[in-house]
């Protein structure tokens, strides 16, 4: 009856036009992207391309993808993203099982529960972060994509909430039929962590996708940066050192449209991701796992 209600249509209609609304904002700016893309040069340069392509041109994907730092870029990212991804996980849910338990489980657990806190309210600064990757050997290497990100306290506290809402029957039954923690953790919690491992792993695969700071920061060679840091350089810099167009290629293309292009490539893996993803994010975390 409450569904039927007068207030409440009215309130699905005001709801639903709203988010329409909203997503068609989201929308436009990519479509506008992809138009430029597909633009001839004389049209992006004079700016007439708005939703819909302009004198129908591929010059910009095949100059985009025969770029060889472009490509290797794509790779570089492929493999931070998805070893990156791997890791913070793995290193998320070894964190927060711990943190899960109760102070009688586990005795120091104040103790290491503050001092995650602790990093994400305080930080050294980028100076001592700098010299402290220096330090290390890490400078001009893949791991530094890696390692410094490993460990994401945000993402710990949210898997730590889910594990506490796990029934406690089920880890009492596992420990009664002589399961050790480990058992516990990879036999029970993680089958039915699967809507918060998807949802943590988005987060954290999006993040490594898109980082381009660090890449600039602790790469000095082109051809060792990831996806984000080489658009930057060439978007936002505007360094077209690395592009090695002929004068050919000049005369049919332009920045706009190649910025367009790989701006495109850029945000479409996630663009293909997200959708099976999403689905986990309006799940419940724990449902019928004890009967009555």
């Amino acid at each position: 009856m409450y569904h039927k209600t007068l207030p409440y249509r009215i309130f699905s209609v005001f709801n639903t036009a709203f988010l329409s609304a909203l997503a068609v904002i989201c929308v436009i700016p990519l479509l506008h992207v992809l138009a430029v893309s597909l633009s001839s040069k004389a049209a992006a340069d004079g700016n007439l391309v708005g939703l819909w392509p302009v004198d129908f041109s591929l010059e910009a994907y095949k100059a985009t993808i025969n770029n060889p730092y472009f490509l290797g870029s794509v790779w570089i990212s492929v493999m931070r993203t998805v070893l990156g991804t791997a890791l913070i996980l793995l290193v998320t849910v070894l964190a927060a099982y711990p943190l899960s338990k109760e102070t009688r489980e586990f005795r120091g657990r104040p103790v290491y529960a503050w001092a995650f806190v602790f990093t994400m309210i305080f930080n050294g600064g980028l100076v001592p972060f700098y010299i402290l990757i220096l330090k290390l050997g890490l400078m001009n290497k893949f791991a530094v994509l890696i390692i410094p990100a490993m460990v994401n306290v945000w993402l710990i506290v949210l898997m730590m909430n889910f594990f506490r809402g796990v029934p406690r029957a089920l880890e009492e039954a596992a420990f009664i039929d002589g399961a050790s923690h480990f058992g516990v953790l990879f036999r029970i919690y993680l089958p039915l962590s699967l809507p918060a491992l998807a949802t943590l792993g988005l987060f954290a695969g999006v993040w490594h996708w898109n980082s381009w700071f660090d890449g600039l920061l602790y790469l000095s060679r082109k051809e060792d940066y990831p996806l984000a840091t080489y658009l930057q350089t060439v978007i936002v810099s505007r360094d077209m050192s690395s592009m090695n167009f002929t004068i050919e290629e000049m005369e049919l293309l332009s920045q706009k449209t190649i910025n367009a292009a790989q701006i495109f490539i850029g945000a479409l893996p996630v663009l293909l991701v997200y959708p099976f993803l999403q689905r986990y994010f309006i799940k419940g975390l724990v449902l019928g796992s004890v009967k009555e």
